[in-house]
């Protein structure tokens, strides 16, 4: 989509990746978007303020104190007329002003004292990143309805490697792209499993399947940016929540089941991305089992069918199911899209995706494939929720 006519307030703070809000201003500018540019004093230091002026066709502002606004209120005025305020790069600095809701800049007071939706792209040294204080800072925002986009990983301006680089520019311009999208699942409850399942053998052993959660967490995520209820039943990852998603955490098949009965039913869409364990040991060990003669018997017992049971029910919710493949994809997903009765399944080879954090996925259904291509998981969980909302409308 064209942003065009889309008031955005560009905000820019001090660090080497202010020279990406260059290329970012233009990005947007071409896109049709009002493009407005506050930077910090520090921002200016590493990029010229005449430079954002003339990519983005307006005054820049910096000063709180500035005479050219009426009533010297420029904190009030600059960002009434916005429909976004988007800082990018945003230090580690003023990221805590935004936790701690300081504000002794221009830039700053205009974000506590917004009305629109503010967006953050951090860009910081991967220490800085990664240090508690931050982290801390980084979930306060996310929890206050701050959409937080990236940090990337890879080479930074300083010559260490690591989380921290800021996203790149055309990813940005994805994002506040589909910030304007129109929330199409609104009103909407989505049930989403994700992560794997483990099965005891003995108190420090397990059957699992393996599986990051990364799929099923940005699924949950792209569908609580269209605007829906959406609750997160996972396995044992080490992820965070995603900003307003309610989450369940469980260990093995039969509690995700009990936790999927309880939550499906009052659903409108089910996502099953889960991993799980198709088998579990029949008679787990209360202790340790210890070795003997190199050899151990496992006799194992059938799980739960999750997805096939939710789909069965007499008023089933929308079902989505995944299947992770390891070769024949489209030949094995339409088999279980047919076996289980679903409208949707969502295909891809497990060996390019598990653990990665991008992916190639297809989805099949009664009209036949559409491949979604290779992205960043939560872009292709995005144009997923997408389809979804699409045959939902069609339903209805």
């Amino acid at each position: 989509m064209t942003l065009g006519g889309k008031k955005i307030l560009l905000g820019i703070t001090g660090g080497i990746a202010a020279y990406k809000a260059a290329e970012l201003t233009r990005l947007l500018v071409k896109a049709g978007a009002d493009v407005r540019v506050a930077m910090t004093e520090a921002a200016t230091r590493f990029v010229g303020a005449t430079t954002m002026q003339a990519l983005s066709g307006q005054p820049v502002w910096t000063d709180l104190w500035d005479a050219r606004v009426n009533d010297a209120m420029g904190h009030i005025e600059l960002s009434r007329d916005r429909e976004l305020i988007l800082v990018a790069p945003a230090s580690a600095d003023f990221m805590a002003k935004l936790a701690a809701g300081l504000c002794d800049d221009l830039l700053s007071t205009l974000c506590v004292a917004r009305r629109c939706p503010l967006m953050v792209a951090p860009a910081m040294n991967v220490e800085m990143w990664q240090n508690a204080a931050t982290q801390r800072n980084a979930g306060t925002l996310r929890a206050d309805g701050v959409q937080i986009v990236g940090p990337a990983s890879g080479g930074q301006a300083c010559g260490e490697m690591g989380m921290g680089r800021m996203t790149e520019p055309a990813d940005i311009l994805a994002d506040v792209r589909f910030f304007f999208q129109p929330r199409r699942l609104a009103g909407r409850r989505v049930l989403v499993t994700a992560g794997p399942t483990e099965e005891p053998i003995d108190p420090v052993r397990v059957i699992t399947n393996a599986s990051s959660g990364k799929m099923g967490y940005a699924v949950a995520a792209a569908a609580r940016e269209a605007g829906a209820e959406v609750t997160l039943i996972s396995g044992p990852v080490s992820l965070p929540t995603p900003a307003g998603v309610a989450r369940v955490d469980v260990r093995t098949a039969r509690e995700m089941f009990e936790a999927v009965k309880k939550g499906a039913l009052g659903a409108d869409v089910f996502i099953s991305v889960a991993a799980v364990a198709d088998y579990r040991v029949k008679n787990p060990s209360a202790q340790k089992i210890k070795k003997a003669n190199g050899h151990l018997s496992l006799e194992l017992e059938e799980n739960p069918d999750i997805l096939a049971w939710v789909a069965a029910q007499p008023k089933p919710p929308f079902c989505v199911g995944f299947a992770a493949e390891s070769e024949n994809l489209a030949q094995n997903a339409k088999a279980k899209l047919a076996k289980k009765k679903l409208p949707l399944i969502v295909g891809n080879l497990a060996q390019d995706a598990l653990g990665r954090d991008d992916s190639a996925i297809t989805l099949y259904d009664a009209d036949g494939e559409h491949p979604l291509g290779r992205g960043p998981k939560l872009e292709l969980a995005r144009k997923l929720l997408e389809h979804v909302a699409t045959r939902l409308s069609a339903k209805k």
